[in-house]
């Protein structure tokens, strides 16, 4: 057994790493542990799971304590920096390096994209030492001048390979070239493809290469099966089957359409399951790991870009219910198992028109399975299953996640809505009257009771009694309803603008030819409409129907706005 005292670590990080269980290192960290720490640049090569992490985040916390007596920590100028692909790796680099680089007095910080970049702003601005970034958000700071990589004296790049395969090699490049030629770097990738081994050349001197095993080593510390099924009706049992035991699982999907249909599908039979994909806001992402890491919930179906994101140790069982198209995605997925040394079975589901085409795969992944015709009763299946966890109800689930969720109604506000949301949350009646007000205690308002009580044909029906009640919706009176005016008018004797006569008005009154003639039968009394006449120089009552009001509408009551005259005025009638 090899300790990591004996390869040089730091006392302090030898003690958090005891702390959280780590004692013995592993082949790649013995390797290149020695050369690290002198400051060489390091090219390792190992697969997924093979403990790079920790092999980078020791040399790079201890040489960084080296220098701190010498540097001071300036806002947006960080000594550290480490490249991640996907924000979930980025963001479980972090919680491996954060407690070595307390334990020496530095700290961290995580910067990826999918979330505001406020508290990022706030971390660079206060002053870091280590950045673990992913590639395009650390561009749009370094754009934006929020942070300089003119400091930095060592950089990592973890999954190199996985970088180039989703396009960021671009800018990596233009990253490294912002960082100073004579700092150490360091490259960890599972292969050297796809134009991994441009920027091994590029930017490392004179590397030292450490090879622990290749990819396809994993292989042999795994158990692979590959399950054919008749139709998609028997592989979909098969799958509620497989993900039914007690241990964790990933499931994996070609598309974030599917996963997240399987993950719900899977929760309604009451086995609890949580998607992993791009579609995902980031909390939910952090939140959905993070119920899968802590156990809460045993089943993560995934999509092949999230899959370099799950570093999660005691994953018993890999599924590939989509079967990738390449054997390095083969090899990708099922590295979620078996990790640190730990052993794993890997399934994959196959329809019989897709034989010839994971026979290649398998082939190509150097994998040599057996193809089994099963359904979701054969005894294979049970073997594979194990124990088999007790059903949850998805209501629990619910719960469960509802009480998780952050408390509400802890404000101190005394507005109208905000005693009317307390009151509903507790159970008790609304207040009858407002708060405060916003201005001074103006402007309170009266709390009706809200109406839950009534069905859809009695909320219908209520509707249509408001509409009988008032028919142009305009509550109890209309601004063009005014007294009328008394005595003459203001110009050249006309009434004053927005004036009418009394209803009360006998409409006998002189008319002239000009006048406005009745439309029909009545005595022009309340209701009635008050006309202009050139012969009076006043208005009279008129009668546009017997004792109704506008064209025989109900009569309005209150005052109408005195700046808007009735059209008849505005004629001139």
């Amino acid at each position: 057994m090899t300790t990591f005292a004996a390869l040089g670590t730091p006392k302090a990080i030898v003690e958090s790493l005891a702390s959280n269980g780590i004692e013995e290192a592993f082949p790649i960290q013995v390797k290149t542990l020695p050369d690290t720490l002198a400051g060489r640049d390091v090219l390792g090569r190992g697969r997924t799971g093979s403990g790079k992490t920790i092999a980078f985040a020791i040399p790079l916390v201890a040489r960084l304590a080296e220098r701190e007596a010498a540097y001071f920590r300036k806002p947006g100028r960080p000594m550290g920096l480490v490249l991640a692909p996907t924000r979930e790796l980025a963001t479980q680099i972090n919680a491996t390096v954060e407690p070595l680089a307390k334990a020496m007095g530095l700290n961290t910080t995580v910067i990826y994209g999918g979330v505001s970049q406020a508290r990022q702003e706030k971390a660079l601005a206060a002053g870091v030492d280590i950045v673990i970034a992913c590639p395009g958000r650390l561009e749009d700071l370094i754009r934006q001048r929020i942070v300089t990589l003119e400091a930095v004296e060592v950089t990592v790049l973890d999954e190199a390979d996985h970088m180039a395969d989703l396009g960021f090699l671009p800018v990596v490049k233009k990253l490294m070239d912002m960082t100073p030629s004579q700092g150490q770097r360091l490259l960890f990738s599972a292969t050297l493809d796809n134009g991994v081994d441009k920027l091994v050349h590029r930017y490392l001197s004179n590397p030292l290469t450490h090879s622990v095993d290749d990819p396809q080593a994993a292989v042999t510390t795994m158990e692979h099966h590959v399950l054919v099924v008749n139709d998609q009706t028997v592989k979909k049992q098969l799958v509620v089957e497989l993900a039914s035991g007690t241990g964790r699982r990933v499931l994996f999907m070609r598309t974030k359409h599917h996963a997240r249909k399987l993950a719900k599908q899977l929760t309604d039979v009451g086995i609890p399951a949580v998607d992993l994909h791009g579609n995902l806001s980031q909390n939910a992402r952090d939140r959905n790991l993070a119920e899968f890491s802590s156990g809460d919930v045993r089943v993560l179906v995934a999509t092949d870009v999230a899959a370099r994101g799950v570093h999660v140790d005691d994953v018993e069982l890999v599924i590939h219910v989509d079967p990738p198209t390449e054997h390095k995605a083969y090899l990708h997925r099922s590295g979620r198992t078996a990790r640190a040394g730990s052993e794993g079975t890997v399934v994959t589901l196959t329809l019989p028109e897709q034989q010839q085409d994971v026979k290649k795969l398998m082939k190509a992944a150097g994998v040599e399975v057996a193809f089994e015709r099963v359904t979701a009763s054969s005894p294979l299946v049970a073997e594979l299953v194990g124990e088999v966890a007790e059903k949850v109800d998805p209501r629990t689930r619910a719960a469960l996640l509802a009480a998780k969720l952050p408390q509400q109604g802890g404000g101190t506000s005394t507005g109208a809505n905000a005693q009317r949301k307390r009151a509903r949350r507790s159970g008790q009646a609304a207040p009858t009257a407002g708060g405060r007000g916003g201005r001074g205690g103006r402007g309170k308002v009266s709390a009706e009771p809200v109406r839950t009580d009534l069905n859809r044909a009695d909320r219908r029906a209520a509707a249509a009694e408001d509409v009988a009640r008032n028919p142009r919706g305009r509550g109890n009176g209309h601004r063009n309803d005014v007294p009328a005016a008394q005595g003459k008018g203001g110009r050249n004797g006309r009434p004053a603008t927005g004036q009418r006569a009394a209803g009360s008005r006998s409409a006998t009154a002189p008319r002239s030819a000009s006048a406005t003639t009745t439309r029909g039968a009545g005595s022009g009394n309340s209701g009635s409409k008050a006309v202009w006449s050139s012969t009076t120089g006043g208005t009279s009552g008129g009668s546009f129907g017997a004792g109704s009001g506008n064209s025989g509408r109900p009569a309005r009551k209150g005052p109408r706005r005195a700046s808007a005259p009735a059209s008849n005025e505005r004629r001139g009638r």
